[in-house]
Formats: C-alpha cells, sequence, structure tokens
C-alpha cells in the first residue's frame, strides 16, 4: 500500500529556482574574479594568483555542470525515472569534485616547475586584488551553504565547498606574496624571497586537492544509497504516535536531488479491516507531510502485529 505524502509541485520548483539562482549567481562572481585574477598575474609577475585564476576557472566550468546537474535533477518522475531525475545533482557534483582535484594536481606541478626557475618578486598591487577575492568568495560561500542547508542540495552544497576554497587558496596567496614582497626589505637580501610566491601556488594546491576529495564524499554517499542522517528515525518516532499503528516492523530510506523516499511497514491489529488499515495509512501520510516536508514519497506495507515487544522499539529498525 504505497502513499505519497512527498514535496509539493510549487516548493520542489522553488527549490529549483533558488539553487539554480545561487549557483547563477556564483558563476557570475567566478567569471569577474577570473578574468581580474589572471590579468593581475600576469602583468604582476604572480603566479600564485595567475594559480588562483586557474581554479577560478575551474570553479566556472565546474558551476556551470552543478547549474545543469540542478536544471536536470528538477525535472518530474516520469515513466523511465520514477524516482524523479534527483541523483543527476550528485553526479553533477561529483564530476565538480573531480575537476577540483585534478586542478589542485596541476596547479602543483607548474608550481614545482616555477621553483626551479628563477624570477622577480610580484607587484605588490597583487596584494590588493586578493584582498578583495578573499572577501567575496568568503561572502559567496556563506550564502551559498546557508541556501544549501535550507534547500537540502548536496550539488549547492559542493559549490558552496567550491567557493571556500577559492578564498582559502586566495589567503594563502596573499601570505605568500607579501612574504615576497616584504621579506626582502624587512629582514635580509635574497633572491630567495621572490620564491615564496610559487610556495604559496604549492600549498594553494594541496588544499584544492583535498578539498576536491573531500567534496566527493556527500555526492558519493547519495549516489550509493547511504542512509541520510537520522531521517529514517526521525520518520519513524512521528509514525508510531500516529493512532492506531502498534509498531514498525522495518524501514528503509534513501535521498535523491535532496529529498527522501522510504519504504515503512507498519503493524496494525492483526483484526482490523482493510478500510481500517488503509484509513490509518491516510493519517501517516498526513503526519509526514506536516512534520518531514522533505520527505519525497513513503512507501507503506501494512502487517499485523503479533505483539512482539523488542520489534516495537527503535533496535528493530
Amino acid at each position: 500500500m504505497a502513499d505519497t505524502p512527498g514535496v509539493t509541485t510549487s516548493s520542489a520548483d522553488a527549490r529549483a529556482r533558488r539553487t539554480q539562482r545561487t549557483v547563477l549567481l556564483g558563476l557570475f562572481v567566478n567569471i569577474v574574479l577570473a578574468i581580474t585574477k589572471l590579468v593581475a598575474g600576469l602583468i604582476g609577475n604572480c603566479y600564485a594568483l595567475v594559480a588562483d585564476a586557474v581554479e577560478s576557472i575551474a570553479d566556472i566550468l565546474g558551476s556551470v555542470v552543478i547549474w545543469g546537474g540542478l536544471r536536470i535533477g528538477a525535472r518530474p518522475a516520469d515513466d523511465n525515472h520514477a524516482y524523479g531525475h534527483g541523483k543527476a545533482e550528485a553526479l553533477a557534483a561529483l564530476v565538480v569534485a573531480g575537476l577540483v582535484f585534478v586542478a589542485g594536481v596541476g596547479i602543483a606541478v607548474k608550481a614545482i616547475d616555477e621553483l626551479l626557475v628563477p624570477h622577480h618578486a610580484p607587484a605588490p598591487f597583487t596584494l590588493i586584488v586578493l584582498v578583495v577575492v578573499v572577501i567575496a568568495k568568503w561572502i559567496m560561500s556563506r550564502y551559498t551553504a546557508h541556501v544549501a542547508t535550507q534547500e537540502g542540495s548536496d550539488a549547492t552544497g559542493v559549490d558552496a565547498w567550491h567557493h571556500l576554497s577559492d578564498a582559502i587558496t586566495s589567503l594563502a596567496a596573499f601570505i605568500g606574496i607579501s612574504v615576497a614582497l616584504f621579506g626582502e626589505k624587512l629582514l635580509w637580501h635574497s633572491d630567495d624571497w621572490a620564491k615564496a610566491d610559487d610556495w604559496a601556488a604549492l600549498l594553494a594546491s594541496g588544499v584544492i586537492a583535498f578539498n576536491g576529495a573531500k567534496m566527493a564524499r556527500l555526492p558519493m554517499r547519495e549516489l550509493m544509497d547511504t542512509e541520510p542522517d537520522g531521517v529514517k528515525n526521525q520518520v519513524c518516532e512521528t509514525i508510531r504516535a500516529v493512532e492506531g499503528v502498534r509498531g514498525i516492523e522495518k524501514c528503509r530510506a534513501r535521498s535523491s536531488g535532496g529529498r527522501h523516499y522510504l519504504e515503512i511497514h507498519v503493524e496494525v491489529d492483526p483484526l482490523m479491516s482493510v478500510r481500517e488499515a488503509h484509513a490509518i495509512t491516510g493519517k501517516i501520510k498526513a503526519a509526514v507531510r506536516a512534520k518531514h516536508p522533505r520527505v519525497a514519497d513513503v512507501l507503506l506495507h501494512v502487517e499485523p502485529h503479533e505483539g512482539g515487544a523488542a520489534r516495537d522499539g527503535p533496535a528493530s529498525l
């Protein structure tokens, strides 16, 4: 017996619009910052800033992929996709995580090459550019993470990590350039100070690669149908409180596109009629819809209650 307490069409559409707008805003910011950093890095002889621009270019590609994943994921269920297209979000997030990791490795290779080649210290104005970049990316990271949490979107959450990664690498570049510029003036004369810029790029590459690997965890959990944290117990607690429910024999949960799908075996009085049992499933539907708006669908199986106390407890889930 299946009931669908699910997310309404209007709320799903609102979620899709908000997450897509957030990603498009991030895309615009990334384009502006990438051009600014690349030009400033080339003119100002600053490889750390060029490396930062490379990551922003990867951010642009990543935002496009995330936006596409959100667009596809927002499509309703059809004959070939009974559970909707939500997995497209996780796939897009996984692709972006891979892009970030590859970008980190590429920057590391180039930074090591630059360390072996003597060059001049970067221009002072590059520090101003980096201050603006760090502030802008930190703000975008916090805003995107807020939207991701409210809308339950792993793909948007990965985009937030992307912005945060860029802020961290820009901060590392700021420190490296500061050392390259002021080390010789404030401490002692040496051409080695100019290499601080490249060491900063190398440090940034490690942060980028680490974040890429970390970002892959969220979409992998969804693609592997890992049970969403806490959802199963919360929903089952709500169902146990419904009048007529004697126990819960089995409960499974998985996520797709920020929405949850559950399969639950509820126990009722074995002498109850089919009509009465169906009425109870209607009550369950209303209760879950009221308390858990992110639950898109619950598949309910009605079982006769045999009076086993152990089957009613949380340990039996």
